[in-house]
């Protein structure tokens, strides 16, 4: 039990909350909360119909009673206007047969996910397309509508798809639960692996057969990759007659390799594929044809071993193997590659000093234009004339918008959680700049507390983001998103150290091997500079939470800069340098921030090891890690939380058996934000509890 002072500390921090939200609730609102967060609605995947007028999306309402989210596809008369109307429900991947006479999706019928078609019109009837006795994981239509290419989980070794059904049906049955592996990946983000493969396969939508040809036929890899791949990652060319696609050839060097390469094979798979970027031992994704079919556009970095090089911009010459950079001075990693109709603009998202706009890049020239900015595009859809854009930023959630093909005319489409958000009070965003390490200019920005008023001091939530190749960007979020701790009267500070994306690749390389230095430079010069520009911060009643990376240097700051904090949330984070290479899966992660693997340079590892710091800790702490995170494996925190008990400092470990890396389930996420938010209000409330640690 906590002691009497304590308790009436908490109460009386608690009690000031509650007046904020009172005076709030007053003028007919109240302040944002994760309840509000978790029963948003989340729209997704924007695609414009062939000829503009239409746009077809995903939305994701929240099923807080069944704990799970169901995701709808939507349609929208963009020429007539008036409300969305629903589709279908429980489908996902929605896409337009291109004469835009119906639409595509997938969706399970008897516990299997296949690929259906529905015709537009009231009474238009969905139509079965795939009958394969297993999951159709994603799908690309070519572009005369005739045939899809589909990807499927197999056996490799099996002849057909029967036989890897057989095969799933015989281990449900065999009473012996052990598995006997001879390779890495045993396992992957939140996966055991079971001998199967994401496969390529092409299928007639005429005359579908359950057993499709197989295109990626001694491939030893995934297509789409593991664990987020999906359909950027295979295209046709405009004839339909090859397929290009992007591959890691897996072997047992699969945890230690970022060697993707591009590979095309014809469509009717009468032969091989053929790699066309084995020059190149780094990363080479995302094939997108030009409209004559001549240039093959793709994303390469330089850097093998490594996930966060640039991705560049590259043209291949499919008739004499030329290749070239398009935009070799644009210092910006692109992602989310279209071409124009016309073949002479490229267009691509990037992160952008605290934004994510979307841009659109010569062909020729390489030059450069910003479209669309002051937030996150999180995805759009390339019409002949026109562009559907899904914006959001750091107090709105996704809609969707309509453009010209220059980005100008920008015009929301669409309204979801407005009448929500109409209800909520949320914290004023503001960035601001500093100089961190080596006198370089480094990136943050505060959120004033809902019900901020000038003249008051608040408590501070001073959030470190993970990767660490990452940003906190102007963008909403659905895990760490500051408007939770705005409205639970909280200021916000974040600050993009030294390592994250959007402000170069020099910048972006600079954290690696030195991942306790220059970002922690950074932090305790963000946090001086935003205690010195904004009076409203209080620097005494301040807690410091992270995740991931940030969660890591939350056990690195418990060591050695403890002294601003009252306490610490610590989410996922790496505990102990040296074990987390050998429990970890991603080793080229590892190897390539620490300059080898452990047992050849062990000193790397120990140079900011948090577990070699226990003895200083003091600063009470909330540890959370998850059964099912095999990115930091739950042993970690578990770690972590012994040393804290030992030490006898105030801590608590929340635990969940059902979550990976992130906390998805939405009664989980609640129940993630309350405990969090008690935590900081025990330890900043004004004296008790806030005094410190025993």
């Amino acid at each position: 039990m906590k002691p009497l002072f304590v308790a009436l500390a908490l109460a009386l921090a608690l009690a000031g909350t509650s007046a904020v939200a009172a005076e709030v609730e007053n003028h007919g609102t109240h302040p944002f909360g994760i309840r509000d967060l978790v029963m948003m609605d989340r729209v997704g995947d924007p695609q414009l119909s062939p000829d503009g007028r239409q746009a077809l999306y995903t939305v994701r309402a929240t099923d807080y009673a069944a704990n799970k989210g169901i995701t709808s596809i939507y349609v929208l008369d963009l020429a007539k206007g008036g409300a969305p109307v629903k589709l279908v429900e429980k489908a996902s991947s929605p896409r337009w047969a291109p004469d835009g006479s119906a639409v595509y999706y997938v969706a399970e019928k008897d516990g299997v996910s296949q690929l259906w078609r529905r015709p537009l019109g009231a009474s238009a009837v969905a139509v079965q397309v795939t009958h394969a006795p297993i999951d159709v994981d994603g799908y690309k239509l070519s572009p005369d509508g005739k045939k899809a290419l589909l990807t499927l989980g197999v056996f490799t070794d099996c002849a057909d798809l029967a036989c890897t059904k057989e095969r799933l049906d015989g281990r449900e049955k065999d009473k012996a639960s052990g598995t006997v592996y001879d390779k890495l990946f045993v396992r992957h983000w939140d996966t055991w692996a079971d001998g199967r493969r994401a496969q390529l396969f092409i299928t007639d939508l005429d005359n579908p057969s359950e057993q499709p040809v197989l295109l990626t036929r001694g491939i030893d890899g995934d297509v789409p990759s593991k664990p987020f791949g999906d359909d950027g990652e295979f295209s046709f060319s405009p004839d339909g007659k090859t397929v290009y696609f992007d591959v890691r050839i897996a072997g047992k060097s699969e945890p230690w390799s970022t060697n993707f390469d591009v590979y095309s094979v014809p469509a009717d798979g009468s032969a091989a594929p053929r790699n066309l970027t084995a020059d190149n031992p780094a990363w080479d994704a995302s094939p997108v044809p030009s409209p004559d079919g001549k240039t093959l556009y793709y994303l390469a970095m330089k850097v093998p071993v490594s996930e966060a090089d640039r991705f560049r911009i590259m043209a291949l010459d499919l008739a004499s193997g030329e290749k070239r950079e398009v935009a070799p001075n644009w210092d910006r990693s692109a992602g989310g590659m279209q071409v124009s109709a016309d073949g002479k603009t490229l267009y691509v998202t990037a992160d952008d000093n605290g934004q994510r706009p979307l841009f659109a890049v010569d062909a020729a020239s390489g030059m450069v234009t910003t479209l669309v900015t002051n937030g996150e595009v999180g995805g759009y859809s390339l019409g002949k004339s026109s562009l559907l854009v899904q914006r959001d930023d750091l107090k709105r959630s996704a809609d969707l918008y309509t453009a010209d093909l220059q980005g100008k005319g920008l015009k929301q489409v669409t309204h979801y959680n407005a009448e929500r958000l109409k209800k909520t009070q949320m914290g004023e965003p503001e960035f601001f700049t500093f100089k961190g390490w080596n006198n370089e200019t480094v990136q943050g920005y505060v959120v004033k507390p809902v019900g901020y008023k000038s003249g008051k001091k608040y408590p501070v939530a001073f959030i470190i983001h993970g990767g660490p190749q990452g940003a906190m960007n102007n963008a909403w979020s659905y895990r760490w998103n500051p408007q939770t701790y705005a409205g639970q009267g909280f200021a916000v500070v974040t600050i993009n150290f030294h390592g994250s994306t959007g402000y170069g690749q020099a910048f972006t390389d600079s954290i690696s091997g030195d991942w306790g230095g220059k970002p922690l430079e950074d932090l305790k010069a963000g946090w001086a500079a935003a205690l010195s520009k904004y009076s409203f911060l209080d620097g005494d009643r301040a807690c410091a939470l992270g995740a991931s990376y940030g969660g890591y240097m939350i056990y690195w700051i418990a060591g050695v800069w403890n002294q601003p904090w009252k306490c610490l949330v610590d989410h996922d984070g790496v505990f102990d340098a040296r074990a987390m290479y050998y429990d970890t899966e991603e080793l080229w992660f590892e190897e390539r921030e620490n300059g080898g693997t452990q047992y050849e340079h062990p000193e790397n590892y120990e140079k900011f090891n948090p577990i070699n710091h226990v003895k200083d800790w003091r600063v009470p702490m909330l540890v959370i890690h998850s059964a099912k995170d095999f990115r930091i494996p739950d042993t970690q925190g578990l770690g972590a939380f012994t040393a804290l008990q030992r030490r006898g400092i105030p801590s608590k470990l929340l635990h969940f058996p059902d979550e990976n890396h992130w906390v998805l389930k939405p009664q989980n996420s609640v129940q993630w934000h309350e405990t969090v938010n008690a935590w900081l209000k025990e330890w900043t409330a004004k004296g008790g509890a806030a005094s410190g640690s025993k």
